[in-house]
């Protein structure tokens, strides 16, 4: 049997035998994947449209309760556009921009994450995790009925796993008894306390913050503003934070910090936090609670993310703390990097040393992310005299002056990773504009009577800025250097040629190019 760590919210994929169950040998698979939550279940179908056969490993049969991950970001969308799930998360999610900033019962300041037109994307929707993932595997059933050799496999859960040189061995356990398989990949997306980091005995290493926050998913008619509100010290809530966002379905997610010393199952009964939200909300205004939850973060990660044919993606590679919205879109940033490159490998299109550097790139975006993450948690709960002392003082300028804004942090928002520095960067001209150079995501606009981003990705790509190129074997997307365009991707240059990943990052660019440039550049995202 297999174990019931959690109620589902939606029944996705319940369990069906296997014809593994029912052969004596271990069948090899090319790619398992452990996990079947949205980072997992992202990755199937990423490497399932590129042709990759794999197998979704999950112990569970659909989706949890409870809201969990609620914001995405303009990139996480970006990236869903371009598996085909993006529309129904926006049709649905709350989308927003403008953020607000409290000190007890005054705003401070206001800021808009995408204060410039010409994005298909929002900057941040707010969607339920479940709906997240139900929209995911909805994709995943279309494109297994156009031929997507992806599989799930409900109530199976890992036993245990040895990771060989060449391929890796697992136990699985199932309603009708375990059974194994083989398969030469591994990717374990089975979340922070990854039960496949623990088999395999990797550490996960790094900070545990001394401080609380619970969790409150209210439904009601409310007059709030689509906005993320967020309080230092409210009446409500003295000496503490209080977050709040809206969500579908006229939920309002809520998120009190209570400090370190507290009773964490008191806290999470009605006559503690029902008080607690009626302060908040004013007398009058009626509520029901949905969901409750108390937690504790932590801003951890594993020394390194690939161990031979074993891949660590999402919360078993890396964990931060919910403010700035950093780990399931850090997640999809996993999937975003690792699934073509495992696609060029199993094509036979790179040399599998290319796989070595998804540990290179999204090991860099990790960290940046705990640092981002770690600054922010010490700023809403400072430890020490001098911590807090500084955290009040910029408090008190920031209505004065906005030249402290950048000072005051309630979570630096995820935004995506732009890889300085990395191994497949090609040539770059720094008289281009920065936000588009060699290593960053591209930056979306209106072009040829549509999106950029949805005319770009999947494969590698050249993008001719205003200027004619050929290059045999490569599509070329031609640009004709409006406005809009001009400031994204040239600046003060006429033209320019842009070489184009298949996880829509930027790997060269040149004012003027040719074939053999290109091609050179090309060699040398793939791995050289």
């Amino acid at each position: 049997m297999v174990d019931v760590r959690y109620e589902t919210a939606f029944t996705l994929y319940p369990y069906q035998r296997s014809e593994d169950q029912d052969v004596d040998a271990p069948v090899r698979h090319p790619v398992v994947i452990v996990g079947g939550g949205p980072v997992g279940m992202a990755m199937a179908l990423d490497l399932g449209q590129k042709g990759v056969p794999c197998v979704v490993l999950d112990d569970h049969d659909g989706v949890g309760v409870g809201s969990r991950a609620i914001c995405f970001a303009k990139r996480t969308l970006e990236i869903c556009d371009r598996l085909g799930a993006g529309d129904p998360m926006v049709d649905l999610g709350v989308v927003w921009n403008v953020g607000k900033v409290f000190r007890e019962d005054r705003q401070i300041y206001d800021f808009n994450l995408l204060p410039e037109e010409g994005h298909k994307r929002p900057a941040f929707i707010n969607l339920q995790q479940p709906y997240f993932e139900k929209f995911l595997v909805e994709r995943i059933r279309v494109a297994q009925a156009e031929g997507a050799p992806i599989e799930i496999r409900g109530k199976n859960a890992v036993l245990s796993v040895e990771s060989h040189a060449d391929h890796v061995l697992l136990e699985v356990g199932s309603p009708d008894g375990p059974y194994k398989i083989e398969s030469n990949y591994l990717i374990a997306c089975d979340g922070a306390r990854s039960p496949v980091r623990g088999m395999l005995g990797h550490d996960f290493t790094g900070r545990i913050f001394e401080d609380n926050f619970l969790i409150c998913d209210v439904k009601m008619e409310a007059e709030f503003p689509t906005e993320r509100w967020f309080w230092f010290d409210p009446p409500f809530n003295p000496g503490q934070s209080v977050l709040l966002h809206k969500q579908p379905d006229d939920i309002w997610r809520i998120d009190f910090q209570l400090g370190w010393d507290i009773d964490r199952e008191a806290v999470v009964q009605p006559e503690y936090y029902m008080p607690k939200v009626q302060a908040m909300l004013g007398e009058g205004v009626e509520f029901e609670p949905e969901w409750v939850s108390v937690y504790t973060f932590q801003c951890m990660s594993m020394d390194q993310y690939r161990y031979g044919p074993v891949f660590f993606a999402g919360d078993s590679a890396h964990q931060v703390s919910p403010f700035g919205a950093r780990g399931c879109n850090g997640g999809m940033q996993d999937v975003d990097n690792l699934a073509w490159k495992l696609a060029a490998v199993y094509h036979g299109e790179a040399d599998a040393r290319l796989l070595d550097t998804y540990n290179e790139e999204r090991k860099h975006g990790a960290d940046e992310n705990i640092l981002n993450s770690s600054r922010t948690t010490d700023f809403m709960t400072p430890k020490t005299a001098i911590a807090k002392l500084f955290r009040e003082s910029v408090l008190d300028l920031v209505e004065h002056t906005n030249a402290m804004r950048p000072l005051v942090n309630s979570g630096r928002l995820s935004l995506p990773c732009v890889y300085d520095g990395s191994s497949l960067n090609g040539p770059d001209d720094n008289r281009m504009p920065v936000r588009t150079r060699v290593g960053s995501t591209l930056v979306d606009a209106p072009v040829n009577g549509g999106w950029l981003m949805d005319q770009v990705g999947n494969y590698f790509i050249v993008l001719a800025v205003n200027c004619e190129i050929q290059i045999e074997g490569l599509q070329v997307l031609r640009l004709d250097a409006d406005p809009m365009v001009t400031e994204r991707y040239l600046g003060d240059l006429l033209q320019a040629v842009y070489l184009i990943r298949p996880d829509q990052i930027i790997a060269a660019r040149w004012e003027i190019a040719s074939a053999a440039d290109v091609i050179s550049a090309l060699q040398v995202a793939k791995g050289g």
